[in-house]
């Protein structure tokens, strides 16, 4: 049975997914805490802060187009004030497949909504999608 908690971030991931896959990076934005830190494998150093996370998103805002997705294995693991969720997802964008590692850690925030701190995104097979 999944807690009361992983319920809220799942949910809240997929909404930003959703929207991702759309063209629209602002659902990430907007679950995101202000000192947010953020790894991926198309940035080659680690971004700090919204500000910043904003500026690479808005960079990217209308172009990434996904057809379907699947999330795979969500799994969060939460103490106090804090939870990560782990997960993989498949990207199906034409013909091809991207498969990723996800970490999010989220932190309840003194509004007692749950924001992301810290992202990191992997690829799984980094050969097949290049």
């Amino acid at each position: 049975m999944m807690s009361e908690i992983a319920e809220v971030i799942i949910k809240m991931e997929v909404a930003a997914l959703e929207r991702w896959n759309n063209g629209d990076p602002s659902g990430f934005l907007d679950i995101s805490d202000e000192d947010v830190v953020y790894f991926d494998p198309m940035t080659e150093l680690r971004i700090d802060g919204l500000k910043n996370l904003t500026a690479l998103y808005e960079s990217i805002r209308g172009k990434i187009f996904v057809d379907r997705y699947k999330m795979l294995n969500p799994k969060v693991q939460s103490l106090d004030r804090m939870a990560v969720l782990t997960y993989n997802l498949e990207s199906y964008i034409e013909n091809k497949v991207i498969k990723w590692n996800c970490t999010e850690v989220y932190q309840l925030a003194k509004d007692n909504k749950w924001r992301i701190i810290q992202t990191h995104w992997s690829l799984t097979k980094a050969v097949e999608a290049l």
